[in-house]
């Protein structure tokens, strides 16, 4: 299959129960690709590399992170991938398909009500130049134009005030306060939760563009 027919066929898939192509998106500079096998080291390197700033937000950074770690996320990842249940994408350039700037997922929170979740980080050094904004805005056309959600939804730890930035350039609106909902390195940390509704996605022609 042709790169102009995978993304045609990621174009025109719905929410059928079948997972979506297997296919790379461009997302302004970036390309977001499912992760492979191979993909182990790159990803173990960007969470060595990161590992003080996602501790902060993350559970899963907050412990030991090793290459196994890495290993079974991509296993997970792609399992995921091949039963529908979660879309994990690596992020990177196109001129270093080898170097890992970070993830970013979309998953059904409820297939019945057609409701989705975004989650992502960015690797330290790679804040500031628009990965997250055009990797989240990827994820939001994946779920409404391909996956047929209506609504999207994003969880943000407090004091992240980064991703609160990308939430609201990407039209978003800030619905509420989870209290002590995750425990990170032995302290429960409240989650602010950000929606947006199909009728509310502005799409390819949204105003916010990638400056974060």
């Amino acid at each position: 299959m042709t790169p102009y027919a995978k993304k045609s066929a990621i174009l025109n898939h719905r929410q059928t129960g079948e997972p979506l192509p297997h296919a790379e998106i461009r997302a302004g500079g970036f390309v977001l690709r499912p992760f492979r096998r191979r993909d182990t080291a790159s990803l173990h390197r960007a969470v060595l590399a990161s590992h003080d700033e996602l501790a902060e937000f993350l559970p899963w950074a907050n412990t030991r992170y090793t290459r196994a770690s890495a290993a079974g996320f991509v296993r997970e990842s792609i399992r995921s991938w091949r039963e529908a249940k979660a879309y994990d994408f690596a992020v990177h350039r196109p001129e270093q398909p080898d170097y890992h700037i970070g993830n970013v997922s979309i998953w059904h929170v409820s297939r019945g009500y057609r409701s989705g979740e975004i989650g992502y980080w960015i690797r330290t050094g790679e804040t500031g130049r628009g990965a997250a904004t055009e990797a989240a805005g990827a994820m939001l056309r994946v779920g409404f134009e391909r996956l047929g959600m209506h609504r999207i939804v994003v969880r943000i730890a407090a004091g992240n005030l980064a991703s609160e930035q990308v939430a609201r350039k990407l039209g978003f609106t800030r619905e509420g306060l989870l209290r002590e909902e995750v425990k990170i390195g032995g302290r429960w940390v409240d989650h602010s939760i950000w929606g947006i509704l199909k009728r509310e996605y502005g799409g390819g022609s949204h105003p916010s563009r990638p400056v974060c």
